[in-house]
């Protein structure tokens, strides 16, 4: 019975000792709440797009130094509060007073150049353009990147004797071209099969010893394929494997629409088939494409090849295409 007594005691004793223990755990962790959770870059966007609405051009101001701070950098969506409505010029007008005031560096350039490219899309070239002369006159940073958004603007539009005048605004500031703004005015070039004029882009970039990236490659595939040469297309492509340049998806599917649209569909086939097992997202993609083309001009032979490779090599297929192939190729 002695013994017995001993136990429970100790027993009990134990369960004090637990229950104190717990206590004090909770009590700990009740004095040192975890720290609060960040925003996000949506949440900032959002933020800011109530700010804005709601004429707070203070808060966005704040908003826009604190979310750098937080690594939630400025996104399309940041100034779409601003649109074409009746509050465009009074808006406009506020941020160009609030812009200065942000902090100086990447966040004042980067609010800047943001609110460049949300004028471009609204499609105020104009007013873009006054924002350029206000980072030239408060020294923000002006460079190439900044006239970017506008000659990509002007350039998908044709308007190419505006873009370049805005070239020379870019040397009136002693801003330099790079190849990203040259390649917008041989993308439209090379859309609208204009062989001569893209030709004379290039001749501009190299007299200024520049060297062609992705995209220039990739335009003059395009360039190529508009004009129905499909041969050249191929040299320019295998060119860019030659020098090291990665290929976008968009440039062999550039190929792949013209070797279609000229009847060359068993040499489609060997194309993709070329390329087959370097890239699986390139797989999907071009085969995918090649397939539905295929099918669209009832080259069933050519398009259940394509599909068969699909599947032996794990390959996600369409709606459409994975119901044309479990009915006419299992």
């Amino acid at each position: 019975m002695a013994l017995l007594r001993l136990y429970v005691k100790e027993a009990t004793n134990s369960r004090f000792l637990l229950q104190s223990i717990s206590i004090r755990s909770i009590s700990t962790v009740n004095n040192n709440p975890p720290p609060p959770r960040r925003r996000t870059t949506t949440e900032f966007d959002n933020l800011i797009y109530e700010a804005g609405n709601s004429g707070d051009f203070e808060a966005v101001r704040r908003l826009l130094n604190t979310r750098v701070v937080n690594a939630c950098f400025n996104t399309t969506a940041t100034f779409k509060f601003l649109t074409n409505t009746a509050s465009y010029a009074s808006s406009l007008e506020d941020l160009r007073r609030v812009l200065p005031q942000t902090d100086a560096g990447y966040t004042r350039k980067h609010a800047y150049e943001t609110l460049i490219a949300r004028l471009c899309k609204l499609g105020r070239i104009d007013d873009a353009l006054v924002l350029i002369d206000d980072m030239a006159v408060g020294r923000f940073g002006l460079s190439s990147c900044s006239f970017h958004p506008i000659l990509n603007a002007l350039t998908k539009k044709s308007r190419i004797e505006e873009a370049w005048r805005v070239v020379e605004v870019m040397r009136s500031h002693a801003v330099p071209m790079d190849v990203t703004a040259y390649n917008y005015f041989l993308t439209s070039h090379c859309y609208d099969g204009d062989v001569a004029e893209a030709g004379e882009v290039l001749r501009k970039m190299e007299g200024e010893g520049m060297v062609g990236d992705t995209r220039t490659y990739d335009a003059l595939v395009l360039g190529a394929c508009k004009s129905g040469k499909v041969e050249a297309a191929m040299a320019i492509l295998r060119r860019m494997e030659e020098e090291g340049l990665p290929v976008l998806y968009a440039t062999h599917a550039h190929v792949i629409g013209e070797m279609v649209e000229c009847g060359y569909y068993a040499q489609g086939v060997e194309f993709v088939m070329a390329y087959a097992g370097k890239d699986q997202r390139l797989d999907e993609e071009s085969m995918g494409s090649l397939a539905s083309k295929l099918l669209k001009r009832k080259r069933f032979k050519e398009a259940k090849l394509v599909l068969k490779e699909m599947s032996v090599r794990g390959l996600r297929m369409g709606t459409a295409l994975r119901e044309f192939y479990e009915k006419q190729c299992d």
